[in-house]
């Protein structure tokens, strides 16, 4: 049997994070010592690459911190350069894919970099970021994240301009993480298929992270798309495995259709080794959490294939592996 059955095209991995810990701390390759060996192992073909904003930075060094970040990611791409490359429209998704090479999509995970200056987001895109989502857990300028649920909070007008000033320039709106009210508001003001680039379903696992199959419906009415996440309090009260997060896989693809439904593992355990321990308003007992054997790092990719194939067959395997995220992604940047 072959060691990758499918390739992998993967909507969340904070490995920039991880790395920019390293390099801080003397480290002169963590992403060539560690990473690049496990996306290849995995087999992944595409990688996006969030921008998160740690609780160190929040305010106004969440966007120096970003754009340390994006700086980072343009330097393992240059040092990598014969393994991967930023892509930003769908036909440097294809490149890389005819090229064997990475594709990785940079995002902004939570606004906080763009503060309440909205040109900020016209400045990212002209960096190559593709994605942004208007908040982590927490509240921002712009809305509440899922951490902020006791305030009803749906959009501020900041956010809804925020909207409309990414799609005016291209960029993808990821609704990971946003309030449910947030959700819904945003039902009522974006005009083009917007990502939930890492979320898993409330009807398996009852948690505020996990999106409601009235959600799900929404995100299928906008043409739009959601990546599983393999994060083990999403997935289940009991024992996370790769069995329950295909059975996620599966209820998307119940109420999404097969085509609008990939993967936003947001593996995490190996950032936490190397990472600061500044996390608050996770939603979790971060000393307990519970990890998803057998799924918790680009390595493992092989085994899900695998578990996936026998679970869908092979063509629907391969869709959600990686075909599903690739086109989506393809046909909502464009060339």
């Amino acid at each position: 049997m072959s060691a990758v059955r499918h390739p992998i095209a993967d909507c969340h991995n904070d490995l920039l994070m991880s790395v920019r810990h390293q390099r801080e701390r003397g480290q002169a390759d963590p992403f060539g010592d560690f990473w690049l060996p496990q996306l290849r192992e995995g087999g992944v073909a595409l990688q996006v690459l969030p921008v998160c904003t740690e609780e160190q930075f929040v305010g106004e060094g969440a966007l120096r911190r970003a754009l340390l970040m994006i700086e980072e990611a343009r330097h393992l791409a240059e040092v990598h350069a014969d393994e991967v490359t930023i892509v930003t429209n769908g036909r440097e998704i294809r490149e890389a894919e005819e090229d064997g090479r990475i594709a990785l999509l940079l995002a902004i995970e939570g606004a906080e970099p763009i503060g309440h200056s909205l040109e900020l987001i016209d400045v990212m895109w002209r960096e190559g970021v593709r994605m942004c989502s208007l908040s982590w857990n927490r509240r921002t300028m712009m809305a509440d994240g899922v951490g902020e649920q006791d305030t009803g909070g749906r959009l501020t007008q900041l956010g809804v301009d925020a909207v409309r000033r990414m799609e005016d320039v291209g960029m993808l709106v990821d609704v990971s993480h946003l309030s449910e009210a947030g959700f819904f508001h945003l039902l009522d003001v974006a005009s083009k298929p917007f990502i939930a680039s890492h979320s898993s379903c409330r009807a398996l696992a009852d948690h505020p992270r996990n999106l409601s199959d009235e959600q799900l419906r929404a995100v299928r009415a906008a043409d739009g798309f959601v990546a599983i996440n393999a994060f083990g309090p999403f997935l289940t009260d009991g024992e996370p495995t790769v069995e329950r997060f295909l059975d996620h896989v599966e209820h998307a693809i119940g109420v999404l259709g097969p085509e609008r439904v990939g993967l936003g593992t947001d593996f995490i355990d190996d950032v936490v080794e190397v990472v600061d321990p500044v996390f608050t308003g996770l939603l979790v007992d971060w000393t307990q959490i519970p990890q998803t054997v057998g799924l918790q790092r680009p390595s493992d990719f092989p085994g899900l294939a695998e578990a996936g194939e026998r679970r869908f067959g092979p063509d629907l395997a391969r869709s959600v592996l990686s075909r599903n995220l690739t086109d989506f992604l393809v046909k909502t940047l464009g060339d």
